[in-house]
């Protein structure tokens, strides 16, 4: 069985009674039993620090460094000694040919061609946008500065949002600032009435680029006047929900399920609102997306529990179930509890994928409106795909391993990436917080994965090796 590296027991260095001077006898054992009492609680304590899991500051994951070192036969090894059926942590293998959505439809860019389209044709089977794209920034450039010239409100959905129109001919989606950043989660909300945050869609977006997962569309915060580029852009049934408060502020509440009504209106101060605006997905003729009910969606229930809550062995019913049953599908749903449960969004009943890539493809970002409600809660369920299935990609574990150890932690990468945005500060002081304190919970999860074993009834030696995805 493969060893972790764990730090030895510091030697005892206690200074004895025979070593102390002789004048003073009673106050020499009184000194040498607090000596003793002193350097026990600093051994303790180093001790504390040193093992794998114990509670100390120190601790950086040393142990699960060594074990991504391992080689394959090491790792399997070390699996057969704790007993273990199925790999803790993925390599991130793909094939070399990774098409973008222009070569597969033949796309050819004009001269007239948006920077949305040019970014829409890059788009590729493994992400949304290569390391280092100057897209992005040339789009959400675009989305903050560019004058609008027509808004509409999307149908579907729970919450308003709103569909702007540019005059270049881009678009995006709007979600209007609804109250300050220090606003939590209100106690007795479940997640499916939760309100929705323009800045968690902000920070999501943020966040997911830092990960290194690239599944979100490029999203900026932008201050508009409700007047020139709303009231004024607007028409049909939304233009009659504008209204003027009793404070002399310009509202609107538009029409949808929750708090679309003048109880819960969106104003201005007195016409200046601000919000998030999300660049579109390629339209549906050229990429059509489809839509996929997450294994671990919640029950949207008062009192009923979903499935995966109540069987312990869930994950492997998921794991024999196309397309989890092979391919990196269901590592990608790792990596989507990962970035959920930082964030702390609980709303995951749906994702989607792009129907032209296959299913061999990445999973999309989407909608993190509830996101960013509870900076002082740590929301364990949502981690439940990983803490039931004991599966994380290499290349996501080394990121969240290096954000842990520093030098930068990932609560200070996202106030430097967040910084050039218009309506910084994006997020409140305890919700980055909350980011590198829930990075250690997911590293000790993955921790406690490694060092447990699985059912033994259910190991079968053709199991013991799974291919990369």
């Amino acid at each position: 069985m493969v060893s972790f590296r764990t730090a030895g027991r510091p030697p005892c260095n206690n200074i004895s009674k025979e070593s102390l001077p002789n004048a003073d006898a009673s106050g020499a054992k009184e000194q040498s039993q607090q000596q003793s009492k002193t350097q026990k609680d600093k051994e303790d304590k180093q001790e504390e620090m040193a093992v794998p899991g114990g509670s100390g500051e120190k601790d950086d994951f040393s142990d699960i460094v060594d074990y991504i070192m391992l080689t394959s036969s090491e790792r399997v090894k070390y699996r057969e000694g704790v007993g273990r059926v199925h790999p803790v942590i993925k390599n991130k293998v793909y094939s070399g040919k990774n098409p973008t959505l222009g070569q597969l439809k033949g796309l050819k860019l004009r001269k007239n061609s948006t920077l949305l389209e040019h970014f829409h044709y890059q788009i590729s089977q493994n992400e949304l946008y290569p390391v280092g794209s100057s897209l992005i920034d040339a789009v959400l450039h675009e989305m903050i500065t560019e004058p609008i010239t027509h808004v509409a409100q999307k149908t579907g959905g729970t919450q308003l949002k709103l569909i702007i129109d540019y005059e270049n001919g881009m678009q995006a989606l709007f979600k209007p600032m609804r109250f300050p950043r220090e606003q939590q989660t209100l106690p007795n909300h479940f997640y499916f009435t939760d309100y929705e945050r323009h800045n968690a869609e902000i920070a999501a977006f943020h966040l997911d680029r830092l990960l290194g997962f690239r599944r979100a569309m490029p999203v900026t915060g932008r201050i508009l006047n409700m007047t020139t580029e709303l009231y004024q852009k607007a028409d049909g049934d939304l233009l009659y929900t504008f209204f003027i408060s009793p404070s002399d502020n310009m509202c609107f509440h538009g029409k949808c399920s929750y708090y679309c009504d003048t109880s819960h209106a969106i104003c201005g101060h007195p016409d200046t609102l601000e919000g998030s605006f999300a660049a579109f997905l390629p339209p549906s003729k050229i990429a059509p997306t489809k839509a996929w009910r997450h294994p671990w969606r919640r029950s949207y229930h008062k009192r009923r529990k979903a499935q995966w809550e109540t069987d312990p062995d869930y994950c492997q019913l998921v794991r024999e179930i196309p397309p989890y049953d092979k391919g990196r599908r269901l590592l990608d749903l790792m990596d989507m509890s990962v970035f959920d449960f930082l964030t702390g969004n609980m709303d995951r009943h749906h994702y989607e994928t792009f129907k032209i890539f296959g299913n061999n493809t990445f999973t999309l970002h989407l909608d993190q409106g509830r996101a960013f409600g509870k900076p002082f809660h740590d929301e364990f369920s949502i981690l439940a795909p990983v803490l039931h299935c004991c599966l994380l990609r290499q290349s996501t574990l080394e990121t969240l391993i290096k954000f842990h150890n520093g030098p930068v932690k990932l609560s200070e990468a996202m106030r430097r990436s967040m910084k050039k945005d218009p309506v910084n500060p994006i997020l409140w002081e305890p919700h980055l917080v909350a980011l590198d304190r829930r990075v250690e919970i997911i590293l000790k999860a993955i921790r406690d994965c490694i060092t447990k074993g699985e059912n033994p009834a259910a190991m079968d030696e053709s199991t013991v090796i799974v291919k990369d995805d």
